[in-house]
């Protein structure tokens, strides 16, 4: 760094933090200002870690999701076990996944914070909100992107929004991790304002929020698609503590039988709607038929066959609903 950039530099750090105590705050803080003191910039210190950030929170979760999928001891608990992705599918998906994050998510992300600095959000400035508030505004985004994803979803459903657009989603009927964010450029900005949608709103209505809390969203956001995704329900598996949350039990079906549980994280608005009635048909046979076979004694292959048996049936009739939406016309 040449003697003006330096001086330059360093007087954008005297500006951006002449009235912070740094013996006041946390490690965590002074590490962020310290992040911001090594830029001459900070809208380009913002982008460079919200970009960083979803990168390496996505591919950083998908990792354990591969080697699990690698491991035949996982098996017991994947819910469709006689479809494990190849190492060839996993590659075609993350090639799409890659580009899609480089052409459409990283303009997205770049031009988030700006936008939402101009309704009132925090970048630089340390220290961050209490735990408490960062809590309560997680918990809105959360409600938030839910309820606009499960209209959002129905919609793409629908026609020639499937046909053109969705359809490149539901191409692996049984999902993984890595093909959370697999999905048609469009789908990928419609969905993803369902993201950030619910932070620009709260700042234009309160312009009160830090973007370290929009992190802490992010990061909560693509746990819950890449784990949705998986295609394994863990007995410590998030939905067996929460009953109201969706987890990849509830998501897995959607792709499996294409139908149903539109929603993202949680159950809810699929029961009150009844757009999870065959997803809990289908949960009601698969319980019953198990009890049977138990009750008859039958050996494990002949209970994964009834399993198997049950899952052809709800995939055949998904297949025949997906001829049915994408014939559909707008008019």
């Amino acid at each position: 760094m040449s003697n003006v950039t330096a001086s330059a530099a360093h007087a954008a750090g005297e500006f951006l933090y002449a009235n912070v105590d740094f013996t006041q705050l946390s490690w965590l803080e002074r590490m962020w200002a310290q992040w911001y003191l090594s830029f001459n910039d900070p809208a380009i210190a913002t982008g460079l870690m919200s970009f960083a950030l979803h990168e390496i929170v996505y591919f950083g979760r998908c990792l354990p999701w591969i080697i699990v999928d690698a491991i035949p001891y996982f098996r017991r608990w994947k819910l469709q076990p006689n479809k494990t992705p190849t190492v060839a599918e996993q590659w075609e998906c993350t090639k799409l996944v890659l580009m899609s994050h480089f052409t459409i998510e990283l303009p997205q992300i770049w031009l988030f914070h700006p936008l939402a600095e101009s309704l009132g959000m925090s970048t630089w400035q340390v220290p961050f909100p209490d735990w408490r508030t960062i809590l309560g505004q997680v918990a809105l985004f959360f409600i938030f992107e839910d309820a606009f994803h499960y209209v959002a979803h129905q919609i793409l459903h629908y026609g020639p929004f499937y046909k053109y657009i969705h359809k490149i989603h539901h191409k692996y009927s049984a999902p993984f991790g890595l093909a959370a964010e697999y999905a048609h450029p469009a789908e990928v900005l419609i969905l993803g304002t369902g993201t950030i949608g619910g932070p620009l709103l709260y700042c234009y209505f309160t312009q009160n929020l830090h973007i370290f809390a929009v992190y802490i969203w992010i990061t909560l956001r693509l746990f819950q698609a890449v784990d949705a995704h998986s295609g394994y329900d863990f007995p410590w598996s998030l939905q067996h503590i929460l009953p109201f949350w969706s987890g990849a039990d509830h998501h897995d079906f959607h792709h499996m039988a294409f139908v149903n549980n539109f929603s993202t994280s949680f159950r809810y608005l699929d029961y009150i709607f009844g757009t999870d009635d065959k997803y809990r048909e289908y949960k009601e046979k698969l319980h019953k038929a198990k009890q049977a076979a138990l009750a008859n004694g039958a050996s494990k292959e002949e209970q994964e066959e009834i399993e198997r048996k049950l899952v052809e049936e709800h995939e055949k009739a998904g297949l025949v609903a997906e001829s049915i939406a994408e014939s559909k016309r707008l008019l």
